[in-house]
């Protein structure tokens, strides 16, 4: 989920929370997850990191947080990394004993996805600050926390990775990139390829961005607010549906509700930097492009048990590419009936069947949850 849909939003994802629990060498950290307390931000030094372009960024970090205890065999490890402009700290309420990740059986890794502010970002880059930055992708940020797992973490092998949106993203990737790495998957509203409904959603927002009259052509002097609110109106208009959206917002109160969104539209000079690049990774994700092999033969490559989570009704995710993906390899679909479109998981509990699939593949199968607003 994007930044600023964190901010309008951060109650809601409060209750997200609730509703998934209770309906239920030169690579060196520079805290060692011994050190550091439970859930503390912690970071790790990559060094030299060589971007899928052929790029090479300079002192590259990763952020990322620890919680629970790796067990002796090594083998309850849980990866969970960022949504678009989503930081380690919000996946907190996540993880925890008795929630969707429960931290008393598992060895959960929350991590920074790259660009996101908090890992190597062109907001943080010296450098090549702001728009210097050079593109990244899905896979690079994969590929950072795969060296964060094996080079500083010390691990040959996760018992899952799984994330929401964008994280879902990162999920595909890494069940294609490294099959024999994990024992599970669970992408939740991600994709493993932008259809071109998707690219005009990310490219209309950029291109929203780059109106605003203080973008300067990629040197903005100041905070950006116009441009930022109407790529906020794009976003707000996508993260649900017109049921959604025409039922929870009356006609006579649309005023009121454009201007809270328009009072929410501002993103400081180099944070925007950081919102057009995490944006162009969705734009170019292409994970069976990437291979040189179709969406089946790229299915085809997973080793790991996978459960794949949709909704019908996002606009911002489109799930087809993610079921077709799921049917390749005969993974379980569990898909949200619900007019929240992108928000589906804020108004259906998934916690129970992750801890499940988690605990026990094999015990869950396509299935339907319906919202239990709707009557």
């Amino acid at each position: 989920m994007a930044t600023h849909q964190m901010r309008r939003a951060k109650p809601l994802f409060v209750a997200i929370a609730w509703l998934l629990v209770f309906c239920a060498c030169e690579q060196a950290c520079s805290q060692s997850p011994a050190q550091a307390a439970e859930g503390a931000q912690q970071f790790a030094k990559l060094g030299e990191f060589k971007l899928q372009s052929g790029t090479v960024v300079h002192e590259f970090r990763i952020g990322y947080r620890t919680l629970g205890k790796l067990n002796a065999e090594k083998s309850n490890a849980v990866l969970w990394p960022t949504w678009l402009g989503g930081k380690s700290e919000d996946l907190l309420e996540f993880v925890g004993p008795g929630k969707v990740v429960d931290s008393s059986k598992y060895f959960v890794i929350v991590a920074d996805a790259m660009g996101d502010g908090v890992s190597t970002s062109p907001s943080k880059s010296a450098a090549r600050p702001r728009m210097k930055f050079p593109q990244f992708t899905i896979r690079d940020m994969v590929e950072s926390e795969h060296r964060l797992a094996t080079d500083v973490l010390r691990l040959t092998h996760l018992h899952a990775v799984m994330g929401l949106s964008m994280g879902g993203m990162q999920t595909f990737e890494w069940a294609v990139a490294y099959p024999d790495f994990m024992d599970v998957t669970i992408p939740m509203e991600g994709s493993p390829q932008s259809t071109s409904y998707d690219k005009l959603l990310w490219t209309s927002e950029i291109d929203a961005i780059e109106l605003d009259p203080a973008w300067n052509n990629g040197n903005p002097a100041g905070p950006l607010t116009r441009g930022i609110a109407l790529a906020e109106e794009i976003d707000s208009m996508n993260l649900t549906s017109p049921v959604y959206r025409a039922t929870h917002t009356k006609a006579a109160d649309f005023e009121s509700f454009l201007g809270e969104i328009r009072k929410s539209g501002r993103s400081e000079e180099g944070a925007v930097s950081d919102q057009i690049r995490q944006r162009e990774t969705i734009i170019s994700l292409d994970i069976p492009r990437e291979f040189g092999v179709t969406l089946e033969q790229a299915a085809k490559r997973v080793r790991s048990k996978m459960l794949v989570i949709v909704s019908p009704e996002d606009h911002m995710v489109n799930p087809s590419p993610a079921v077709e993906f799921a049917g390749a390899i005969g993974a379980p679909v569990v898909s949200l009936d619900s007019v929240c479109g992108h928000l589906s998981l804020s108004c259906i509990s998934v916690g129970p069947i992750v801890a499940q699939f988690l605990a026990n593949p094999a015990s869950v199968r396509s299935q339907t949850l319906k919202d239990p607003s709707i009557r």
